[in-house]
């Protein structure tokens, strides 16, 4: 029976590719089996941001933005959401681990939701995100 090896956030360009003072980005949050296949776990995640206008300082927001700064936020988006004032991040962290074992159970993968919260998440830009920030 194939396990969680990894999580994996896959991220792309999601909106205006040209826009200079516009970023939008996708995330996809992946569990990768131990038998090569996947599951896709969270579809439905990504973020914006945006300059007023640039400047000689930022002269573009894409090529301003570094590719950790996008792996940084691209785990953010796909981890725990924030709590409301009647809950604490842990009871938001506990069900995210949650929801994300039984995305998995759907699929029949068997997963334990510590062992899920200590895997490795790796956050993989698409080619195309990286040539846009000027990585490519």
């Amino acid at each position: 029976m194939a396990t969680v090896a990894r999580l994996v956030t896959c991220v792309d360009i999601d909106g205006d590719v040209e826009s200079r003072t516009q970023l939008s980005v996708s995330a996809r949050l992946v569990a990768e089996l131990s038998d090569g296949g996947h599951v896709v776990l969270l579809g439905d995640r990504g973020w914006s941001s945006s300059i007023s206008h640039t400047s000689e300082a930022i002269l573009d927001i894409w090529t301003h933005t570094s590719l950790e700064d996008i792996s940084e936020t691209a785990r953010m988006v796909v981890g725990p959401d924030e709590p409301p004032a009647d809950r604490s991040r842990e009871d938001m962290a506990a069900d995210h681990w949650a929801s994300l074992r039984e995305t998995l159970e759907r699929h029949g993968i068997t997963a334990d939701v510590v062992k899920l919260r200590h895997l490795p998440h790796d956050v993989v830009p698409s080619a195309r995100l990286l040539a846009r920030i000027g990585h490519g």
